[in-house]
């Protein structure tokens, strides 16, 4: 079933989502600061407020499915840009950005990752419409993301080949001048670390789009939504970030459930194709007809269990060991 919505709804989503975006980007350049709990949970409050009721207006423009699928996608993205924000956090820490700053650049990171959502959800798109059996390899994908993100570990320090490449052959200063890109040391004009943070958000973001859109594209293939979806996502990010600052690193268990949101999408897909299969070698080319369809709405609470136990399951674990810890010190 196609997603039916009036033109003018769409081009008004569009330009809305424009506005606020161009407005948050004002206000990250022109006022530089370290924005303060109320300020960052009203922010977010007003981001979410948003999304519903965007979905509430699918719901009455559309249809409940189409609405359903914009709130599970959303809520997949919101997940997983969550774990962005971890990585976004070690990488301020590792080459210790002014916590004054680091909005402006957590801007241009959020900036860098819709560009980059942008693209290839266009070639995802295109690749849909003419290759079936790319559900596949998304399928096959998600899992190994989902086993990778349950067994790997963030906290690598380490730079990557580009940044020490940069390091050799461009003059790059240690020193922080405000937010700039260059400045000048003893009448040389050089670059400030800056261009290395941007550079570690840039491929971070670019990782990141790689896994996902396969996973959006795992609960609805309506371009429309899948942006959406990644924009409302990634609206109040930084807010977010400020918000729940060193709490997403006590989050132990936050990653499990991404991994079982990536995990249970992969399925999905794969049994999608399956559904859907035109390969030859599988099953001679036919629709394997007991592979099962998951729903929009099982896919939705599976998406909003798992999170839920992540996270609940994360404060226990904080809880007990600071009154163990608290024991000790007695």
């Amino acid at each position: 079933m196609e997603l039916t919505i009036p033109l003018w709804f769409e081009i008004g989503t569009y330009v809305v989502l424009a506005l606020i975006l161009a407005f948050d980007i004002v206000l990250a350049f022109r006022r530089p600061h370290i924005p303060s709990t109320r300020e960052s949970a009203l922010w977010i409050g007003f981001y979410v407020l948003l999304a519903l009721i965007f979905a509430g207006s699918l719901l009455l423009l559309g249809d409940a499915e189409h609405a359903g699928q914009f709130v599970a996608g959303w809520l997949t993205e919101y997940s997983l840009s969550i774990d962005n924000l971890f990585v976004f956090l070690i990488i301020m820490a590792r080459f210790a950005v002014p916590r004054k700053y680091q909005q402006e650049l957590l801007m241009v990171g959020i900036i860098l990752a819709l560009i980059f959502r942008g693209a290839f959800i266009l070639l995802g798109a295109t690749l849909i419409s003419n290759f079936s059996w790319i559900f596949y390899v998304f399928g096959l994908f998600l899992i190994y993301t989902a086993i990778n993100q349950a067994v790997s570990r963030h906290d690598d320090d380490s730079e990557n080949g580009l940044i020490r490449f940069l390091r050799r052959r461009i003059p790059i200063t240690d020193e922080y001048d405000g937010a700039k890109l260059r400045t000048t040391v003893r009448g040389r004009r050089v670059f400030t670390p800056v261009i290395i943070v941007l550079i570690a958000l840039g491929t971070t973001d670019l990782v990141f789009a790689v896994d996902s859109i396969p996973a959006i594209f795992g609960i609805t293939t309506e371009p429309f939504l899948v942006f959406t979806a990644n924009v409302f996502a990634l609206m109040g990010l930084r807010q977010l970030y400020f918000l729940l600052g060193d709490l997403v690193e006590k989050l132990v268990f936050l990653k499990y459930g991404i991994a079982a949101i990536l995990a249970f999408i992969g399925v999905k897909l794969f049994l999608h194709a399956l559904h859907e299969n035109e390969l030859p070698f599988i099953n001679g080319g036919q629709h394997v007809a007991w592979a099962p369809e998951i729903g929009t709405f099982a896919s939705l609470g599976v998406i909003v269990g798992a999170m839920a136990v992540a996270v609940v399951a994360s404060l226990i674990k904080l809880r007990v060991d600071a009154r163990r810890d608290s024991n000790v010190l007695r």
